[in-house]
């Protein structure tokens, strides 16, 4: 935007150096005047350009050109002689970026600023005007003319300021409702948990971790033992107290790193990341024996809850579906065997997957 002022600046001053040529005021004092004008705004165009300008309220220096710009036309106004009536549709350009840029005092400021140098100019036209002097009537027709402007570029620039405000607080609460939708598609409402659809994003992503050899991954299946029984005994409202207490549990006794998500019903899947199968299987049994312990808050006393868990390292290699699948037996196992505890799934061998193929290959 500061290039295209330079840009407009110069245009301007090729316009009055033709008037000058063609015999409408003096060829020096416009030449002077072009020459001065376009190095201003040049100064400006540089200021922004180099970061110089940074620090300040305004980075682009918008007010700043504007106000030069206006000073600069009223001197153009004077200058041009008979050729005057140029000038303001040269000033109602620069207020144009009034338009775009400015807040609702700066526009009021500039169109003020403009209207007493402007003034100004049409009194210093007046004194300087070379041969006859002009009919009352014309300085009063350009007059008015300037003032019809001015006052409806001020008022067309707050116009736009208003729309521009409301246009700006209306992309931030489309953006806040993006966030919102983007967190309520990829989280389960009751546990604030992750759902499955995120939790699958995140698998893959490690997956191609582990093809790396970057991260090591394993996974947990997790389900509450007995909860049909728990809806059937004490209703479905308690069930969801029961499945929030277990969220919350769960996460607090994982570390940050690590990833939990409902997986559906009262199945849930954790992500393990960076550790090994030892470490892994202490922290599910730390799990296992919080929920033991764990109070239902809002539920009934005599309300207790267990977990099955079975685990399941990641190969590198082997398709995603499978290690769910190992992680799916261990828990079963773990159901088998009397429920509430922790069971290791066995390790299946590798075949990879057209898709790891594909993977390795790039």
């Amino acid at each position: 935007m500061a290039m295209l002022a330079v840009l407009l600046m110069a245009s301007s001053a090729g316009v009055m150096l033709w008037l000058a040529y063609a015999g409408y005021g003096a060829p020096v004092m416009i030449a002077w005047w072009a020459g001065i004008s376009v190095g201003g705004q040049l100064v400006l165009a540089c200021m922004v350009r180099c970061g110089l300008s940074a620090m300040w309220r305004d980075p682009s220096l918008t007010f700043q050109q504007i106000l030069w710009a206006i000073t600069c036309s009223a001197v153009a106004y004077v200058l041009a002689h008979e050729a005057k009536g140029v000038v303001p549709g040269l000033l109602a350009v620069t207020l144009l970026f009034a338009a775009l840029n400015l807040k609702a005092k700066q526009i009021v400021a500039v169109s003020l600023y403009a209207f007493g140098a402007f003034s100004l100019a049409i009194l210093f036209a007046m004194e300087l005007a070379h041969g006859p002097q002009p009919e009352p009537a014309m300085e009063v027709a350009y007059a008015a003319v300037l003032v019809i402007m001015l006052l409806g570029c001020m008022l067309l620039s707050l116009r736009l300021y208003q729309l521009r405000g409301r246009l700006r607080k209306q992309r931030q609460e489309l953006a806040t409702a993006l966030a919102e939708n983007r967190e309520l598609a990829s989280r389960d409402l009751l546990t604030g948990l992750i759902n499955r659809r995120h939790m699958l994003e995140l698998l893959h992503l490690e997956q191609r971790r582990c093809l790396r050899g970057v991260r090591v991954m394993l996974l947990a299946q997790m389900d509450i033992d007995h909860f049909k029984s728990i809806n059937d005994t004490y209703g479905h409202g308690v069930g969801d107290l029961a499945l929030q207490t277990f969220a919350d549990v769960v996460r607090e006794n994982i570390r940050s790193s690590d990833v939990l998500s409902r997986w559906g019903g009262e199945e849930f899947v954790l992500l393990i990341s960076d550790t090994d199968v030892d470490g892994a299987l202490l922290t599910l049994n730390r799990v296992r024996q919080a929920v033991q312990v764990a109070e239902v808050e809002g539920g009934p006393s005599d309300l207790q809850m267990t977990v099955s868990i079975g685990l399941a390292a990641h190969i590198a290699g082997e398709a995603l579906e499978v290690t769910l699948d190992r992680a799916d037996k261990a828990l079963y196992c773990a159901k088998r065997a009397g429920r509430n505890q922790v069971v290791l799934g066995e390790r299946a061998p590798v075949h990879p997957s057209p898709e790891m193929d594909s993977m390795q290959a790039q």
